[in-house]
């Protein structure tokens, strides 16, 4: 029943803008044409018919589109409130035996489960009638808006309206908002991590957090039980996150940089044009794809050869397999970001370069390449950021094991491994197992947060440079 509310207000809107358009082009025709001026805007009229059109199309949707959003945000919390009032001794109860009730009600009442209990019987009708009323009223009120504001766009046709000002307006106002929300979202998903890992530090020092050695963070449920005592030293973690994203590095660096050399200073144009959407494709294969041939592929490959040149400790899942597959998966992204800052070299200075007499050779690495060099590390940064926050291919690939060395070969876990892993299954959010995932978290996120601001203050102080 929501889509077809959204469908009718787009209807609305859409009958509103050619009425409201066809409208303002019949006016303009009839208005006298004093100077070019006002010719160009068809007639008298301030604005043109398709502003009219768009401002009346915006004022049947935009406002019932924000009522719709409104009502489907509190329904939940009020029928909630409404069901829980009619039923029993549910002050008792803990928050998520109230939601549990509540959702069994809700079941109940779209015929998805049975009960034989009068009490919860007698709940699913009140929840079927409570939300028969709702959708009336909201069909109701959302369609008067609609229509309201319809209505409004038509009687604002009229030679001194400012219809393009106010579209104009209207548009910036949601561009403020779309900016306003993004902001608001990055600002309500690092507090919730932010107050979950202050939860997990008050229960584990900061200390042996970030300084610890061994991670193991099984809670014994019971006193006498072996081996779950918990350790969470996430240095093993680190370790494992800085090995894995070197190996990437040291293959997406090299080969990405070659790559864009080429591209934007020796291919022609006809090879330019297949090999560059060639290399992109690689960033389009999904990073599962990734881990499964890294897992199936090689990783055996890796360990085979380990074993046939001497090195028997060679794991199944090491880092060098993670880290070499995620390399090949940030090739493209090294790629396009290179190509794009060398291509924005002023070609004066090649010019200048060839002029003195220097090789292409010479020039692209005396020239090119150190005016482009600020950009490049810029890039380089974000794809550091990039490897730092895989998961997949280190799942497939690399392993669980906390386990702290520097040989590439044996199996390694990093920090956003280990975050799924806390997190999977049914966990209760007051244990410093569970805790520790948003610690984790909001560790990654200042690391990654740091790497993105150096790159970008890096790129910006390249582009005041040159553009």
């Amino acid at each position: 029943m929501q889509s077809g509310i959204l469908v009718a207000i787009l209807l609305l809107s859409v009958i509103g803008f050619w009425l409201t358009r066809h409208r303002a082009a019949m006016m303009s025709r009839g208005l006298p044409k004093h100077n070019a001026r006002h010719t160009m805007h068809g007639g008298s009229m301030h604005s043109r018919p398709v502003y009219y059109g768009t401002y009346t199309a915006m004022l049947a949707l935009i406002p019932a589109l924000l009522l719709l959003l409104l009502w489907s945000m509190l329904e939940p919390v009020i029928l909630h409130g409404f069901i829980l009032s009619g039923l029993p001794e549910t002050e008792t109860l803990t928050e998520a035996r109230q939601d549990l009730m509540v959702s069994r009600v809700e079941n109940i009442a779209l015929g998805y489960g049975q009960s034989d209990d009068p009490v919860l019987l007698q709940a699913a009708e009140r929840w079927r009638q409570f939300s028969q009323i709702s959708l009336t009223l909201k069909v109701v009120a959302v369609g008067l808006v609609s229509v309201f504001g319809l209505v409004l766009g038509w009687r604002q046709v009229k030679p001194h309206v400012k219809a393009r000002v106010a579209v104009e307006n209207m548009l910036q106002a949601l561009l403020i908002a779309c900016s306003v929300i993004a902001i608001l979202t990055t600002v309500g998903i690092l507090l919730s991590v932010l107050f979950e890992a202050i939860r997990f530090f008050q229960l584990i020092p900061v200390t042996e957090f970030l300084f610890g050695t061994h991670w193991s963070p099984q809670i014994a449920i019971r006193a006498d039980q072996q081996g779950a005592s918990g350790a969470f030293g996430a240095i093993p973690l680190f370790a494992g996150t800085f090995m894995i994203s070197l190996i990437a590095m040291c293959i997406a660096a090299p080969v990405g940089l070659m790559s864009a050399i080429y591209l934007s200073e020796y291919a022609s144009s006809r090879v330019r044009h297949i090999v560059k959407p060639v290399l992109e494709i690689l960033a389009g294969i999904p990073t599962v794809v990734y881990g499964f041939f890294a897992a199936l592929i090689v990783a055996p490959m890796i360990r085979n050869l380990a074993h046939a040149i001497g090195f028997e400790s060679a794991s199944s899942e090491s880092a060098l397999a993670a880290g070499a597959i995620m390399g090949m998966m940030i090739i493209p992204f090294v790629s396009s970001l290179s190509d794009d800052v060398i291509r924005a070299v002023p070609k004066d200075l090649r010019d200048g370069a060839l002029s003195l007499g220097a090789t292409q050779s010479e020039t692209i690495t005396k020239v090119v390449l150190p005016a482009a060099l600020p950009g490049i590390v810029g890039g380089l940064l974000l794809a550091v950021s990039r490897a730092i926050g895989e998961t997949m291919i280190v799942v497939m690939a690399a392993g669980l094991s906390a386990r702290l060395t520097v040989n590439p070969l044996e199996s390694v876990t990093t920090v956003t491994v280990q975050i799924v892993t806390l997190l999977v299954g049914d966990q209760e959010f007051d244990s410093p197992k569970t805790l520790a995932a948003f610690a984790l978290g909001l560790t990654l996120f200042l690391v990654t947060l740091a790497l993105n601001f150096v790159a970008l203050r890096i790129v910006k102080k390249y582009r005041e440079q040159y553009d």
